[in-house]
């Protein structure tokens, strides 16, 4: 097994209610309210979107609890079509068995190689899926890039495809994920709370709604 340190918790504390809502004011008994001067005509405001439930974005609310049971992961690879369900850390171990496999998972499938993925990059993975199944989303995390070689982030460049040239991808310290029918900002936001790396977020249409990219470098937010 494989020794790696837990990722930092925060408080076991709900997260605090909005003090900025304040209570509408209503007219005392048995006397009429003030009359209310009508106001002149004006642009409507913007519509904002509802505000999510307080910690749906904080990972940092999570208890101890959570970060001390087994890990179990779910991920799909939609490029090759393979899936797996693996307990990969247990009593404070990584499983090596599960790990090598989970790697094998993370692979080049284009350029056909595997390499060693930041175990890091797997805690913020079991987090990212442990923390939404607590709201009843309980699907498989999707891997829809992990390791390259710099040859196939080379050939992702020449296509227009989103790649930096010294991605993090090539290390074994990134990949790009999505969770079928959860919104990308969610999902961003929620990987974003771990502080972890960098969160970048990649919007496109369609039912899926965009991906994540997660890494385990500095701590940055983009989009791209």
């Amino acid at each position: 097994m494989i020794s790696v340190p837990l990722i930092g918790c925060g408080s076991a504390s709900a997260a605090p209610a909005d003090k900025s809502r304040r209570p509408v004011q209503v007219a005392k008994a048995g006397k009429p309210a003030p009359a209310v001067r009508a106001a002149a005509p004006s642009a409507p405001a913007p519509e904002t979107e509802l505000a999510p439930p307080p910690d749906i974005f904080d990972a940092q609310a999570l208890d101890l609890d959570f970060w001390l049971k087994p890990r179990v992961l779910t991920l799909t690879r939609p490029q090759s079509g393979e899936k797996t369900k693996v307990l990969y850390w247990k009593d404070g171990q990584v499983i090596d068995a599960a790990y090598q496999e989970l790697c094998h998972l993370m692979r080049d499938v284009n350029g056909k190689e595997t390499a060693p993925i930041d175990p890091k990059l797997f805690e913020t993975l079991w987090g990212t899926q442990a923390f939404i199944a607590r709201y009843g989303i309980e699907q498989p995390l999707e891997i829809l890039s992990g390791f390259r070689t710099t040859k196939s982030n080379d050939k992702l460049r020449e296509a227009g495809v989103p790649a930096a040239r010294q991605s993090l991808h090539i290390e074994g310290k990134a990949a790009d994920i999505r969770i079928a029918n959860l919104n990308a900002e969610v999902l961003g936001g929620l990987v974003r709370s771990f502080r972890q790396g960098g969160v970048g977020y990649y919007y496109r249409s369609g039912p899926r709604g965009g991906w994540i990219h997660a890494d385990t470098g500095l701590k940055r937010t983009w989009k791209g």
